[in-house]
């Protein structure tokens, strides 16, 4: 049975986008576990077709969350809706506040389970708006859990960056939306709600790829040109920086972008590939392992083959794959402000060599 996907923090937009694939698809349901009440405990399950609900019932689970739900009850129905053989699409309708990807890989493992596609549903009137937004998910009742502290920005970003489809719903600045999202996802076919969807039925979505490319570790970015005062610009460098003078520039550098990510080098440690993921004001570091070039050729072989080929890609013959690597997104961004800032923030020719005892970074350091 094919499995579509439909992803997105903007409930009507992807519920359009639900319909549409509905009325084109004969024989298609779609299921939606609606967690509105998982504070309480409580999550629903809704199953519809074209003509209207079908099931609607609570579902009892060990834990009131995203990933036992995904586990105990949405993969456990899927398959035995692909055995029983009535329907030849299922429309997984995501809840707000869910990121696809978990969903994704859980749903392409299963045999009998074929994910044609990952769309995210968006609403031109709400989109700039909430990926500048400062508001946390709990801020609009959209957490999914009690110690849920993510961000309306930071969940939506990676609603958008990872489909192979964006959906557009509602009335709002079509071009200028296409800008912002065609530099966030490349990768994504751009259409507007109540488009034909079925061509997007026919292949295969593949989880790897989409992780390959959405994972700032090994990601690869470039520059887009600026286009409805949207523009990305990507800084590249062989030379580590200054975790004192990094740290103290961060907060500017966050602050003048809408999206940040991919991965530093900082000469206080050497063999540590840190990985940025930057949304609106929020600033995510994460240590994203060993550089390949800090690792003995026989660890090698343990590495991804995503990981290695990228590493190859960025080789220099001295420093290896160790580098900065960030791309940053915004609407009418002063670029030239942000790469001065950002070359400030290196080591110079006479503090190379040097120890640096006062790491900012060192909770992130190699243990």
């Amino acid at each position: 049975m094919r499995i579509a996907l439909v992803t997105g923090l903007h409930a009507a937009a992807r519920r359009q986008a639900v319909n549409d694939l509905l009325a084109a698809v004969p024989r298609s349901i779609s299921v939606h576990h609606n967690m509105e009440d998982i504070s309480d405990g409580a999550v629903h399950r809704e199953v519809r077709d074209c003509s209207g609900p079908l099931e609607s019932e609570q579902v009892h689970l060990d834990h009131a969350c995203a990933s036992c739900t995904l586990r105990e009850d949405l993969i456990p129905f899927l398959l035995s809706t692909a055995d029983a053989g009535r329907h030849d699409l299922c429309v997984v309708e995501s809840w707000d506040g869910v990121e696809p990807r978990l969903i994704a890989e859980n749903i392409a493992a299963q045999d009998g389970l074929r994910l044609a596609t990952v769309a995210a549903a968006v609403d031109l009137a709400h989109l700039t708006a909430d990926l500048g937004s400062n508001d946390d998910l709990s801020d609009r009742g959209l957490d999914i859990a009690q110690d849920d502290s993510r961000t309306v920005a930071e969940v939506l970003n990676r609603q958008l960056e990872y489909p192979n489809v964006i959906v557009l719903h509602g009335s709002g600045a079509d071009r200028h939306a296409r800008a912002l999202l065609g530099q966030l996802n490349p990768a994504a076919v751009i259409v507007r709600s109540s488009s034909d969807l079925q061509g997007f039925l026919d292949g295969r979505f593949e989880p790897e790829s989409a992780h390959a490319r959405t994972n700032p570790a090994w990601a690869h970015y470039t520059d887009h040109a600026e286009d409805q005062g949207v523009r990305t610009v990507t800084w590249t460098r062989t030379r580590p920086m200054h975790p004192e003078r990094l740290a103290e520039a961060l907060e500017e550098i966050v602050a003048m972008s809408l999206r940040g990510r991919g991965r530093f080098w900082l000469a206080s440690q050497p063999d540590t590939l840190l990985v940025w993921d930057s949304h609106q004001d929020l600033l995510m570091v994460e240590n994203g392992g060993p550089w390949m070039a800090a690792l003995p050729d026989a660890a090698m072989d343990l590495v991804s083959r995503t990981r290695r080929s990228s590493a190859l890609l960025d080789w220099d013959p001295v420093v290896g794959d160790r580098r900065q690597h960030l791309a940053f997104t915004g609407v009418g961004m002063d670029t030239g402000a942000l790469l001065t800032l950002l070359e400030s923030c290196l080591v110079t020719e006479a503090e190379a060599g040097q120890e640096f005892h006062n790491d900012p970074f060192a909770e992130f350091s190699e243990k």
